[in-house]
């Protein structure tokens, strides 16, 4: 069984926008694109090694999907990156079915891609890694379908901008396995699913009458 590992670059304020480049993403008026280069050192460089050294499928939204066609066919020979994005398979959601999918080993998860990632997810083969895909990513949160989320959260508040969560997201508790601090002030920070939200109390075990009184006025 395959896992959905997701990678978000993120702000404070949980906004993912635009990450790359002024040109990127500048939809709802974003004024940031390009925030996360000029915090880039060592410590991010490994970070995104790690993350794209096991084997790996891509799993994005069609605007991801996008923006990388645009971009990853056209690096040079030697780029790190560019012909990996190349060679595996990128899996896209899309909701229109005469979208033409030019960039090698593309391939459309047709009109239900919860349905269609379900499946993926129940065979053999490497693990399905999202990048971006803002609206994509709440789908399959609110699908209760990614298994780890690798964070990284940037010192900076962007204020407005498509953010990673939305309302509708499952519900889940969360291990942290690892976190780094890159020298740019960034966390780099790995989660795995960990079962059910566990709640507790800092409440007396008998409540005050004011306490009483409180609850009675929210009601």
């Amino acid at each position: 069984m395959r896992k959905i590992v997701v990678g978000v670059f993120m702000s404070l304020d949980g906004i993912m926008q635009a990450p790359g480049g002024p040109d990127e993403d500048p939809i709802g008026g974003f004024k940031f694109g390009g925030w996360a280069a000029p915090y880039f050192d060592e410590t991010m460089t490994e970070g995104v090694g790690e993350m794209f050294a096991k084997p790996f499928d891509l799993l994005l939204g069609r605007k991801t999907w996008d923006i990388f066609a645009a971009h990853w066919p056209y690096v040079d020979a030697d780029d790190p990156i560019g012909p990996l994005f190349d060679r595996i398979n990128k899996y896209v959601a899309t909701r229109n079915p005469d979208l033409k999918l030019g960039w090698q080993n593309s391939h459309s998860l047709g009109p239900d891609a919860v349905a269609a990632v379900r499946k993926l997810k129940s065979e053999d083969g490497p693990d399905l890694l999202t990048q971006g895909s803002t609206d994509f990513l709440k789908t399959l949160l609110a699908a209760d379908l990614v298994d780890q989320l690798n964070i990284s959260i940037f010192p900076l508040v962007l204020g407005k901008g498509k953010r990673l969560f939305g309302d509708a997201a499952m519900p889940s508790k969360l291990k942290l396995v690892s976190s780094k601090a890159s020298g740019t002030g960034v966390t780099v920070n790995k989660y795995v699913r960990d079962g059910d939200i566990v709640t507790g109390s800092f409440e007396f075990e008998t409540p005050t009458d004011a306490e009483l009184e409180r609850r009675r006025k929210l009601t």
